[in-house]
């Protein structure tokens, strides 16, 4: 069965959905989203504040402010924009993978390049000034908490905070970045709505592309023959999208999970009604593990088509796609460019997890390097 009920992580119930087909025509599935009649009494996935419960929204308000949402970013993250900024991204990654050898083997490269790149990459982008963006980074953390609700709306708060004064600031002496043009191109949109926005581009820029280069380092040391592959350079986007469609082999959370939404009306999932307001756990990591379009799926090979729905799929497929491939894209490059061998300086068993996040990943990535 491709649906069935699951307890959440916050104790609650929901359905589950898993097979490709039924998640790719979900996500497409206007009846779906963050919105809910009754937010307080709604089932919750966890305690944190991102995706932890719903906003108080019909599906007409949902869809409305969707749509906004889209025509205030996509401009901005259009592929070709982020093609543009490659020379900005590859500079970035040079400084750090030179401060990385600097350092004694094996060195930490979570800390060192995975976390680091894509907070300076979206800070960039969005104009954050270089000096707070170790705050961000705090903030950002405590906002992904899953089991301490407190700790999660406060980081949420101090970041809606400081970007509330951050587009303030910015529609007095407006700059060439993102914020200052969605102020400019929407004069007549309130300074809180760009600030929330901007608040979750911070988090939503970085956290999964941290996680995704982690995983690349991961999967590359576990498959010496795709390390091999990138010495090819058309190579690297097929094996960015296998990056992208893989779930990490240290991943221990149980199967029972998926991207959260609530039904705002019933739908019908093979012959199954689920209710309006019942939450939906839309399973992307099990449908990117379906054999019936990924052959031998849990081989980690290049695949031509490679149809994941890692970044969704429909009109809620993510802006933020072009710019998490640019910067993927761009390491995997980097690191094959610079050292003839790379890869984990410890077993995968062995490897500490950051649990408490809801995006998961590692805490540390030892690893060691011979340079080219």
């Amino acid at each position: 069965m491709a649906i069935k009920r699951v307890p959440t992580p916050a104790g609650d119930e929901a359905w589950l959905v898993t097979g490709y087909d039924q998640v790719k025509a979900l996500l497409a599935d206007r009846r779906l989203g963050r919105g809910h009649a009754d937010p307080d009494n709604a089932p919750r996935f966890s305690t944190s504040v991102i995706l932890g419960k719903p906003h108080k929204a019909t599906a007409e308000e949902e869809n409305e402010k969707h749509a906004w949402m889209r025509r205030m970013l996509t401009p901005a993250f259009s592929a070709k924009n982020m093609e543009a900024m490659r020379p900005r991204i590859r500079q970035l990654l040079d400084n750090l993978l030179d401060t990385l050898v600097e350092q004694d083997q094996p060195a930490d490269f979570h800390e060192a390049v995975s976390f680091p790149l894509p907070v300076l990459v979206i800070c960039e982008l969005l104009g954050v000034p270089p000096q707070d963006r170790e705050e961000f980074r705090s903030w950002s953390e405590a906002m992904s908490t899953i089991n301490d609700e407190q700790k999660s709306t406060r980081g949420f708060a101090n970041l809606w905070a400081y970007m509330s004064e951050l587009v303030a600031r910015k529609k007095k002496n407006p700059a060439d970045d993102v914020i200052s043009r969605m102020i400019g191109q929407n004069p007549d949109a309130r300074e809180q709505e760009i600030a929330q926005l901007s608040a979750g581009l911070l988090f939503a820029g970085h956290e999964t592309t941290v996680s995704a280069i982690d995983r690349a380092v991961v999967l590359l040391s576990l498959h010496p023959g795709q390390w091999r592959a990138l010495k090819n350079p058309g190579a690297v986007p097929a094996v960015v999208e296998e990056v992208l469609r893989h779930r990490s082999p240290l991943e221990r959370r149980s199967g029972d999970s998926g991207l959260p939404r609530y039904a705002m009306a019933d739908v019908e999932v093979e012959g199954t009604t689920i209710p309006a307001g019942d939450l939906v756990l839309l399973g992307i990591d099990q449908a990117n593990l379906d054999d019936q379009h990924f052959p031998d799926p849990a081989a980690f090979v290049q695949r031509t088509p490679n149809p994941h729905l890692s970044f969704g799929h429909g009109f809620r497929f993510c802006v933020g796609a072009p710019l998490a491939r640019v910067e993927l894209a761009e390491t995997l490059d980097a690191l094959v460019t610079r050292f003839t061998a790379f890869g984990l300086a410890a077993e995968v068993s062995a490897l500490s997890r950051r649990t408490e996040q809801l995006v998961g990943g590692v805490a540390q990535l030892p690893v060691r390097w011979t340079e080219a």
